[in-house]
């Protein structure tokens, strides 16, 4: 029979005190998607794969192969992961592409290497979901020497600070490929990297959109034998580079446009006083190309501060608009609780009904 509005107001009565009850969310209460990259890592995914369905046994797990010409997409399935494909190559355009098919309320990625600690993903989830974070980093910690090459250190080192330095980042290790998320991180991210510096990418992204966010240190372990990196020391590190400079145009573009003008200035001036002191002293002005060099020297810089000006207008919209995508989508805590709430009403109805 149909329930009457004073029924109706104990169940919600009934499920607000329960929710209360319920805080905080733990993991048991969440859907959980294990997201792993995977190019040509026959060797190792099936292991990789094994370890996070023992870590999170109540996760999915899904492998998106990038164009292997081994049996990775074999092993994966046989170690009991969902297997998809991503035909674009590149890291970058796996993870926009992973993030755009997932849907969870926590994505925990790692690198199909077996390299990754996965003991340490509920940890990395706790804290995600007891802080109500967004985004969790595993900074590496490698006990073994051959673990982490010597110039992959030296660069994650000078990327991070420059991150730090410009985006005011929180993150020690901004090459880390293991890191946790809640749904609105993933859902509210651009991804237009094609390569390896999506993690530069990720990290700038939580920055800007000033986002909660955690670091726990993890073990980074050694790669399997007959196991290879996929990462280049120069070419992707210059492509990480070449990122971070391209970040700092797009997101800050006053800090950009004004160190260009900056440059442009002092040489200019310089050029422009000799000249002048000369025209003081004699009446004449006998190097014009240096009078155009100086001349063209300013007004390239009022050009730099016109499009520092314009540009931050433009970045300012593009972070409102990131903003609200953000806010289109729940916290963990809350995802969780619309989870637990259709059962509780369903509970309640039956004690009133």
């Amino acid at each position: 029979m149909p329930l009457k509005e004073r029924d109706l107001h104990m169940i919600q009565g009934a499920f607000d005190t329960q929710r209360k009850s319920l805080m905080p969310v733990t993991r048991a209460d969440l859907d959980i998607a294990v997201i792993l990259p995977c190019y040509n890592e026959a060797v190792a995914i099936g292991e990789t794969v094994r370890q996070f369905r023992a870590a999170l046994p109540d996760a999915t797990v899904y492998v998106y192969d990038n164009n292997s010409t081994d049996e990775s997409v074999k092993v994966a399935l046989e170690a009991g992961a969902l297997v998809y494909s991503e035909t674009y190559q590149g890291k970058g355009n796996v993870v926009r592409r992973m993030f755009a098919d997932v849907d969870a309320d926590v994505y925990v990625m790692a690198d199909g290497d077996a390299t990754y600690d996965s003991a340490a993903a509920p940890e990395l989830i706790d804290l995600l979901v007891s802080q109500n974070l967004d985004m969790v980093n595993g900074a590496r910690v490698n006990e073994e020497t051959e673990a982490y090459r010597r110039g992959h250190k030296f660069g994650n080192a000078l990327f991070s600070w420059l991150v730090k330095f410009f985006f005011n980042s929180k993150i020690n290790d901004l090459l880390s490929g293991y890191r946790v998320f809640s749904r609105r991180f993933v859902k509210s991210f651009p991804a237009v990297s094609n390569g390896f510096e999506i993690e530069t990418e990720l990290t700038v992204h939580a920055m800007q959109m000033r986002m909660p966010i955690g670091e726990v240190p993890t073990r980074y372990s050694s790669r399997l034998p007959d196991s290879n990196s996929k990462l280049a020391t120069f070419s992707d590190g210059w492509r990480i580079l070449k990122m971070i400079g391209l970040l700092i145009k797009d997101e800050k573009p006053v800090a950009f446009f004004l160190s260009l003008a900056v440059v442009m200035f002092l040489p200019s001036l310089f050029v422009f006083v000799s000249v002048f002191r000369e025209f003081l002293e004699t009446g004449l002005v006998d190097r014009i190309p240096s009078v155009v060099v100086a001349v063209s020297g300013f007004v390239a810089t009022m050009l730099s501060v016109v499009c520092a000006l314009i540009l931050e207008s433009l970045a300012l919209a593009r972070r409102e608009a990131r903003r609200l995508s953000y806010l289109r989508h729940k916290g963990v805590a809350a995802s969780a609780v619309e989870q637990i709430k259709p059962s509780l009403v369903e509970t309640e109805t039956r004690r009133f009904g």
